[in-house]
C-alpha cells in the first residue's frame, strides 16, 4: 500500500473515521468513471480508518441485503478498477426502494452492519431517493424497534443517516456542477464516431444521421457541435428563431460555394422550434447542387414533436430521402456512448469527487443537510443536494413553459458559455452586419505543437472577424514573424480546423529577443495593433521579451495576450493548458495497451 506523505497526514489528523461505517453504491444508468469514484471512496475511507462496504446492484442490493449484496471493501478489492468502464459493483432500477416497505428493509440491512454513512453515485432520481431515505431514517428505525428487529440501543447509536451524492450521468443534466462523471467520456465516443464517418463520407455524396443520447438535455449535442465544428446545431433548451430553415439552407449553400466538401448538422433528440413544433429534415429545401458533399445530422434519442411523438433517426432519414433525395444512412450510437474506458478527465474528476465525498461524510453532523459533490471551475465543492435537484427540475419546467432563455441560464455557467461560444464561431455575419473596425490582430503559434492549437486559432480568427477586426496569420512562430510570413486570414480559411492535430500555422521554439527590430518592422508594415500568441513556455518567455522591448520599440506598446497550449501544462497562472488533456488521454491509452 502506498504511504501518505507527511503533509497529507497532518491534513487528515483531525478527520478520523474510526468507528464509522461507510457504504458506496452506484444507481441508475451507468457512466464511465463510476468505478474511479467507487475506488476513491473505498481507499479514502480505509485511509481515515473507517469500515467501508460495497452495496452491489444499487438500491436493489440495499433492499435485498445479504452477504452477496453488501460486502466488505478492502484496499485490494478496488485494484485495477480505475480504467474500467461501466460500474463493477452493478446498478439496477429498484421499484421496491420507492415504497415505504422497501426502504424499511434497506434500513434494517444497513443497521445490522452499523452503516450510517452513504455515498450514492447516480443521477438526480437516485440522489432524490437517497435524501428521502435520510429524512425517513429515524421513523424507519422506530418501526424496526416496534417489529422487534432492532433494539433501542441501536436506535440511539445509529440515530442519523448521512448522505453524500456524486452525479454519474453522461448527459451532464444536473444543475450545480460544471461536469458530471461520464460526460467527457461520452463526448469522446461521439467525436470518435464523427471523425470516423467523415473519412468515408467525404468520398461519397452521402448524408449520415447520427442519434446521440440526452433525452432531456442538449449538452452532448451542443458540445460535440463545438468540438467538430458543426455548421448547425439544434437543442431543446434554445430552439431557433422563426425563419431558421431558410437561414440554415443559405449557410450550407454558401459554404459549398466557397469550396468546402463537408457540412455537419447536429440535432439534439428533443429539438423543437419556438412554437413547440418538432424540427425535421424536411426543412432543408436546397438541392444537391447547392450543398456540400457530406451532411452529418446528429439526433438525440429522446426527440419528440409538439404532440410528444418520438422522432427517431429513421424518421429523420426518411424525411431527408423524401424531401432532398439524398443517399442517407443512419448510425445509432446508443450505449456506445456509455461504453468503453473512461477518459483521463473522468478518472481524475471521479477520483477527486470520491475523496471529497468521504471528507464530507466525516465532517457532517445530524443537522447537516445532504450534499452533492460538484465541479466548479477546477475545484470539487459541496452544494446542498436538494437545491441542485430542484434547480434541475426547474430546467424542464422552463422548457415545458417555453421559457427557453431561462432554461439556458438554469443549466448553468458552463452550458451558457458553450452556447454563446458556438454561436460566435458557427454563424458568420454578413459584411453589412459587421461593426466597423481598423484594428488588426496577428495570431501565431510558438513552442512545441499541442492538440487544440488549431481549434484555438479558429476561435480567435472567427471571433475577431465577428467584431469587425482584420485577422493576420503568422506562420512558423516568431521566426516566421521576423521573416515576414504574415498574411490576412479569413473566416473560411479556418474551416475544419477543430479536429486537426499539430499546428496548421506552423510553430517553432525560436524566441524573439535577437530579432525584435525585424518583428517591430513587420508590425509597422502590416499595421498590427495586437498580438495573440498561442503556445507553451517559449510563448510565455517570448511575450516577456517583447514586453521588455517596449521601451525601445513603440510597436510593442499594444495589447499582447497569450493562450497556454502545451502538453506540459507548465504555464504560470493556468490550471489547464490546451493539449494537456489530450496528452493525458494518450498516456492512459498507452498504459492500458501495455
Amino acid at each position: 500500500m502506498a504511504q501518505p506523505d507527511t503533509q497529507s497526514k497532518r491534513f487528515f489528523e483531525s478527520l478520523s473515521g474510526a468507528g464509522k461505517a461507510i457504504a458506496v453504491l452506484t444507481s441508475g444508468g451507468d457512466a464511465q468513471g463510476m468505478n474511479a469514484a467507487v475506488r476513491a471512496v473505498v481507499r479514502m475511507g480505509i485511509y481515515v480508518g473507517a469500515k467501508v462496504y460495497f452495496i452491489r446492484e444499487g438500491y436493489q442490493g440495499m433492499v435485498d441485503g445479504g452477504e452477496d449484496n453488501i460486502q466488505d471493501a478492502s484496499w485490494e478489492s478496488v485494484s485495477s478498477m480505475l480504467q474500467m468502464g461501466g460500474t463493477v459493483i452493478g446498478s439496477a432500477r429498484c421499484k421496491e426502494f420507492r415504497t415505504h416497505e422497501g426502504r424499511l428493509k434497506a434500513a434494517h440491512n444497513l443497521v445490522q452492519r452499523g452503516i450510517t454513512n452513504l455515498c450514492v453515485i447516480g443521477g438526480d432520481g437516485s440522489l432524490t431517493g437517497a435524501n428521502l431515505f435520510r429524512e425517513e431514517w429515524s421513523g424507519l428505525l422506530e418501526e424496526l424497534v416496534q417489529q422487534g428487529l432492532v433494539d433501542e440501543d441501536a436506535v440511539q447509536k445509529y440515530s442519523a443517516l448521512h448522505i453524500v451524492g456524486m452525479v454519474g450521468s453522461i448527459d451532464n443534466d444536473f444543475c450545480g456542477t460544471d461536469m458530471t462523471i461520464g460526460t467527457d467520456s461520452a463526448l469522446h465516443r461521439i467525436i470518435e464516431v464523427v471523425d470516423a464517418i467523415m473519412t468515408t463520407a467525404q468520398s461519397h455524396q452521402r448524408t449520415f444521421v447520427l442519434e446521440v443520447m440526452g433525452r432531456h438535455c442538449g449538452y452532448l449535442a451542443l458540445v460535440s457541435a463545438l468540438a467538430c465544428g458543426a455548421d448547425w446545431v439544434l437543442i431543446p433548451e434554445m430552439p431557433p428563431e422563426d425563419g431558421w430553415e431558410d437561414k440554415m439552407c443559405q449557410k450550407l449553400s454558401a459554404t459549398r460555394s466557397r469550396g468546402s466538401r463537408l457540412n455537419i448538422i447536429i440535432v439534439a433528440e428533443g429539438a423543437i422550434d419556438r412554437h413547440g413544433k418538432a424540427i425535421t429534415g424536411s426543412v432543408v429545401k436546397d438541392n444537391r447542387a447547392g450543398m456540400k458533399r457530406l451532411n452529418i445530422i446528429i439526433v438525440a434519442e429522446g426527440a419528440v414533436d409538439c404532440n410528444n411523438k418520438p422522432i427517431t433517426a429513421d424518421n429523420v432519414k426518411d424525411l431527408v430521402v423524401r424531401c432532398l433525395g439524398f443517399d442517407t444512412r443512419v448510425t445509432i450510437l446508443g450505449h456506445v456512448q456509455r461504453g468503453g474506458t473512461p477518459s483521463a478527465f473522468d478518472r481524475i474528476l471521479a477520483s477527486r469527487m470520491g475523496v471529497e465525498a468521504v471528507l464530507a461524510l466525516l465532517e457532517t453532523t445530524a443537522n447537516t443537510p445532504a450534499c452533492v459533490v460538484s465541479l466548479c471551475g477546477n475545484q470539487a465543492v459541496r452544494l446542498p443536494l436538494m437545491e441542485c435537484v430542484q434547480m434541475t427540475q426547474e430546467v424542464q419546467k422552463a422548457m415545458d413553459e417555453k421559457k427557453f432563455e431561462e432554461a439556458v441560464k438554469l443549466r448553468g455557467r458552463s452550458f451558457e458559455n458553450n452556447l454563446r461560444t458556438y454561436k460566435l464561431l458557427a454563424h458568420r455575419k454578413l459584411e453589412s452586419e459587421l461593426p466597423h473596425s481598423n484594428f488588426n490582430i496577428a495570431v501565431l503559434n510558438v513552442g512545441a505543437p499541442a492538440a487544440g492549437m488549431n481549434a484555438a486559432v479558429r476561435s480567435a480568427v472567427r471571433v475577431g472577424i465577428s467584431e469587425g477586426h482584420k485577422m493576420f496569420a503568422v506562420n512558423d512562430g516568431f521566426e516566421g514573424f521576423y521573416n515576414g510570413q504574415i498574411k490576412e486570414i479569413k473566416w473560411a480559411d479556418v474551416g475544419g480546423w477543430t479536429g486537426q492535430g499539430g499546428s496548421l500555422l506552423g510553430t517553432k521554439r525560436t524566441l524573439p529577443a535577437k530579432h525584435v527590430d525585424k518583428i517591430a518592422e513587420q508590425m509597422r508594415a502590416n499595421n498590427i495593433n495586437a498580438l495573440l500568441v498561442i503556445g507553451g513556455f517559449e510563448a510565455y518567455l517570448g511575450l516577456m521579451e517583447l514586453l521588455e522591448a517596449r521601451g525601445k520599440y513603440e510597436e510593442f506598446c499594444v495589447p499582447m495576450v497569450m493562450v497556454p497550449a502545451t502538453v506540459s501544462n507548465n504555464i504560470p497562472g493556468s490550471d489547464l493548458s490546451i493539449g494537456a488533456d489530450t496528452a493525458l488521454n494518450a498516456i492512459t491509452d498507452v498504459s492500458q495497451a501495455g
